[in-house]
């Protein structure tokens, strides 16, 4: 079935950057990013390096980074932290650079979404961000009475892990900023239809 292109609008709420060597990002102001992502974040660079969410090549293969920026939405975290009974899971402890307020359901925007921000940038949806050990370990640092939390984390964020994107058109970001999220044309593929 085809759908037409949709238009949402929403709101940024959350900034946030990494600091130091890890993934574990801190909140900020505003964000400057170029072509090749937040500089000197850990997801930062026109290319990347291959892990276990690309079991297609081997480990270590360099290859376009289309993970640039992390997308979170806090609705979707209060969902999470009441799945793993935990009174929150913050954006840092995973990761987040960016949470938008105002689209229901982020996580599930379409690969090509645009989101187009009222300062000039804008960044391209690659998909849906595959929640993983490593972030329900930073979580579990958090809550050392409850046993299990890095798989846990795992299940209960299965399509509430918010969006990866990259920079489409670079620029400055901050608090409270406005923008326009636009939904590529959709169908789904049947094979069976040749």
């Amino acid at each position: 079935m085809r759908k037409s292109a949709i238009k949402l609008r929403g709101t940024i709420g959350g900034l946030y950057k990494a600091a130091g060597d890890g993934f574990v990002t801190a909140p900020v102001e505003g964000l400057t990013l170029g072509f090749d992502g937040i500089e000197g974040d850990f997801h930062s660079g026109a290319t990347r390096r291959t892990g276990g969410r690309e079991p297609w090549y081997p480990r270590g293969t360099q290859i376009r980074n289309e993970r640039q920026l992390s997308i979170l939405s806090f609705a979707e975290l209060g969902d999470v932290a009441e799945s793993l009974g935990v009174p929150s899971v913050l954006p840092e402890w995973i990761g987040g650079n960016l949470v938008l307020e105002g689209i229901p359901r982020l996580s599930q925007l379409p690969p090509r979404t645009l989101l187009f921000f009222e300062n000039g940038v804008t960044l391209k949806v690659d998909g849906d961000n595959g929640p993983c050990r490593l972030s329900g370990r930073s979580i579990a640092g958090h809550y050392p009475d409850h046993d299990g939390l890095d798989l846990a984390f795992v299940r209960a964020a299965k399509h509430k892990r918010g969006l990866v994107a990259w920079v489409e058109k670079p620029g400055t970001l901050e608090m409270g900023e406005g923008f326009e999220a636009r939904l590529p044309e959709q169908w789904i593929y049947d094979p069976s239809e040749a």
